[in-house]
């Protein structure tokens, strides 16, 4: 079956019809979140086929026991993982003595609607059950986006061709597991149970960890538009209360029930006031009734759509796209915490643990940016300084000494979690995407407080971990990295990778120039960092040292760059001599054939070309492109972005054209056939790159900002906002030329094709 269902409309996600194949995957793409807490696209009512059920709540995790075959010193002793939470969303259903069950009832009709432009999932079906009776359920659920700990369902169930007896269960339910669980523990403990009225609640703590959550709910039921009165609250099990009630409903009746529900968590209020804070909220959202929660809800995301939406004319597959691209990363973060941040599959699935990954500076910072104001990208950055310690103590695992810090690869509190040996130990270009995201900050933002504050000491700690990783090598009389692991993680445990090695190199050289500015700019600041870091000269010497020693692989007689040492004794094949039925290669090849091949996962020497752009001229990106991309399979979700910038740039736009389509519905087309384990989230900030950066062109070059658009010949227009220095810009490309006005914020000049052009208001 095509795995390609989604029907394309502008504002709606839309699934037409029902595949018992596609329930994981729906549930993956009807996803809902609010920065705060997210589920999967679960049916409310029982489902006896293959499902994922899954909510979360943000910065609540699980130190679950690393499960390896093998142990290595160094390695983490856990790998954290955003919990699946108590379930809320629950709702059992029988007619007739029928438990209502999709898997086995015949369906006649069946529809979901993803309305991204109120942040409100409805779903709709007519089945037929074993005794002949025609029933028609609908749903509509929503997460509020404020206040943020709140959601709410409307489950509407009519008998089609005669009356029926009907029972309804609405409960909430902590007996819960992850699917991801390494030795199928519980992650929770649940400390006690009550109800008060039609209102449930199911206090519940992790284990380990300690965070105290309070699940509740609130069940309202009507006949038509009689109120009826549920049964007091029965408890089920030890985990699971609800409220039950029998009546019949006759045909084409209408029975609604409409619950409240959510989490109130212990790192937003002490736990006594849990239970209040839910009772408080219920009444709240009571006073508005679920018409004015929905329109609530869509004051709430227009806010937001205001300043983030892209239009696209001509073109409705890829304005879907980019729209669900946008949608989703406003449902995973939000900005509001410092303590949060972005788990490459969000609030929709558990793989990758829902961690922080480098995902977050190399692809999510440029979105938040742009389309946020400076306070939310800055609490990005505070969450790797208040993270700063925990790095040093991850290099002193490994050997490194006088405060170096490596970064983890894979956290939740700072301390690594990740349990690969090739990844944990050895892809360490991680740490000059935590650099580069200080710098592109600083660059587009204007912001130079965050450097003395915070920034610096972010900056030393990564140097010394470089200027000590490296090695002298008497044979080049150059700096070597050795044993490495680059973004190509088709390659392990490689020498000199070229994008580890020029990150490394470009790291040692802006630390020691921002030790010296902050020398110059904030003399107490730098006296205080030199003081806290026991910085010397001699210290800063050996980075230059290093960055001016730096070995990078390099082919004469190609004129390129060598992704890494021995590159070149690889079977040179292209990908487009591969058999299709191959594809994707990690699900059809051994790990030992991929890693023996020459075929790159995602943008490797590429993206140091992205980066770093400015250090390379044209010339050399066309090179490197042409002779790169095609040993690329893009079974990274981080891929197709950077080379649409890429292709844009060089005026490529069939193929920039043709990765931006990848990108931007690599989940909602199923490109690489997994989505139904999540959606790939921080790949969706390169999906807004793409466009903003890639067609649009806009670059900041020292404090000047600058567009250079391009338009694929697919489109009429497109048109994008952004915040650059609290000036509110809007961007339109057509055809035939481009319009930018300033929307809010003080007058500016920016360079749009080379010229300067004044823009005010």
């Amino acid at each position: 079956m095509n795995s390609a269902y989604i029907i394309p409309d502008p504002w709606h996600i839309i699934e037409d019809g029902f595949a018992a194949e596609r329930v994981m995957s729906s549930e993956s793409l009807f996803s809902l979140g609010n920065g705060a807490m997210g589920q999967r696209a679960n049916f409310e009512e029982h489902y006896s086929g293959p499902t994922f059920q899954g909510s979360y709540v943000a910065g609540v995790y699980y130190p679950d026991k690393t499960k390896v075959g093998w142990w290595k010193n160094g390695y983490p002793e856990y790998f954290a993982k955003v919990i699946n939470a108590p379930n809320w969303i629950g709702i059992d259903l029988a007619v007739n003595d029928q438990t209502v069950d999709l898997a086995t009832a015949k369906v006649l009709s069946f529809r979901r609607d993803l309305h991204m432009k109120t942040g409100v999932y409805n779903r709709s079906c007519n089945m037929v059950l074993a005794d002949g009776l025609e029933l028609k359920i609908s749903a509509t659920r929503l997460l509020m986006l404020d206040p943020d700990q709140l959601g709410a369902i409307r489950y509407e169930v009519t008998p089609i061709n005669r009356a029926a007896q009907i029972q309804i269960r609405p409960y909430i339910d902590a007996g819960i597991k992850n699917q991801d669980s390494n030795w199928d523990d519980p992650f929770w403990e649940t400390l006690g149970i009550q109800a008060n009225g039609s209102r449930a609640f199911i206090r519940s703590k992790t284990l380990k960890t300690g965070f105290e959550v309070c699940t509740y709910m609130q069940a309202q039921l009507w006949l038509d538009n009689q109120e009826q009165s549920l049964q007091e609250a029965d408890q089920s099990s030890a985990h699971k209360i609800g409220f039950s009630h029998n009546c019949t409903v006759g045909q084409g009746q209408i029975l609604r029930l409409e619950k409240l529900g959510g989490y109130t968590v212990g790192l937003y209020q002490p736990a006594d006031e849990l239970m209040p804070k839910a009772q408080e909220l219920m009444d709240w959202a009571s006073a508005l009734g679920f018409e004015g929660l929905l329109q609530h809800q869509e004051n709430a995301w227009a806010k937001i759509w205001e300043r983030a939406d892209i239009g696209i004319e001509g073109d409705v597959s890829a304005q879907q796209a980019i729209r669900f691209n946008i949608f989703q990363l406003n449902q995973t973060y939000l900005g509001k915490d410092p303590r949060l941040n972005i788990g490459p599959k969000g609030f929709t699935g558990e793989k990758y643990g829902g961690s922080t990954y480098w995902d977050t500076e190399a692809y999510c910072l440029p979105f938040y940016m742009a389309t946020k104001n400076q306070a939310v990208a800055r609490n990005l950055l505070t969450y790797r300084y208040r993270h700063l310690d925990r790095a040093i103590e991850n290099a002193a695992k490994l050997g490194f000494h006088s405060g170096a810090a490596l970064y983890p690869m894979v956290t939740m509190n700072g301390e690594e979690c990740h349990n690969e040996w090739e990844i944990t130990f050895e892809e360490i270009h991680r740490n000059g995407a935590i650099a580069f995201a200080i710098y592109n900050y600083e660059r587009y933002t204007g912001d130079q407080t965050y450097m003395p504050e915070m920034g610096l000491e972010v900056l030393i700690g990564i140097a010394r971990f470089w200027a000590q990783r490296a090695t002298y090598a008497k044979s080049k009389e150059q700096y070597v990295i050795l044993g490495v692991t680059g973004p190509n993680e088709y390659e392990n445990n490689v020498n000199n990778n070229f994008y580890t090695n020029y990150s490394a190199r470009w790291c040692l050289t802006y630390a020691k120039e921002m030790v010296q500015r902050t020398a110059v700019q904030t003399p107490r600041e730098h006296k205080r960092i030199v003081e806290k870091t026991q910085l010397s000269a001699e210290e800063i010497q050996k980075w230059s040292a290093v960055a001016q020693g730096m070995y990078l692989p390099y082919d004469q007689d190609l004129g390129l760059y060598l992704q890494q040492d021995g590159f070149l004794d690889k079977e040179l094949i292209p990908v487009r001599a591969l058999d299709p039925a191959q594809r994707p290669i990690n699900q059809n090849w051994s790990w030992d054939r991929i890693l023996r091949s020459v075929y790159i996962k995602q943008a490797d020497v590429l993206q140091g070309f992205y980066f770093f752009e400015d250090q390379f001229t044209q010339e050399e990106l066309a090179k490197h492109f042409a002779y790169y991309e095609p040993f690329t399979v893009h079974e990274s979700s981080l891929s197709s972005c950077v080379h649409s910038i890429q292709a844009a740039r060089l005026g490529l736009m069939d193929q920039a054209y043709d990765f931006y389509l990848r990108t931007a519905r690599l989940d909602l087309d199923d490109y690489n056939k997994e989505v139904h384990e999540g959606c790939h989230i921080t790949s969706m900030a390169g999906t807004w790159m793409s466009i903003v950066e890639g067609f649009g062109g806009m670059r900041v070059v020292g404090d000047q900002l600058q567009f250079n658009p391009k338009i694929p010949s697919q489109w009429t227009r497109y048109r994008f906002k952004i915040n650059f220095r609290g000036s509110v810009l809007s961007v339109v490309v057509q055809q035939s030329g481009t319009r930018v006005t300033l929307e809010e914020g003080p007058d500016c000049t920016i360079m749009v094709d080379q010229e300067l052009v004044p823009v005010s208001a």
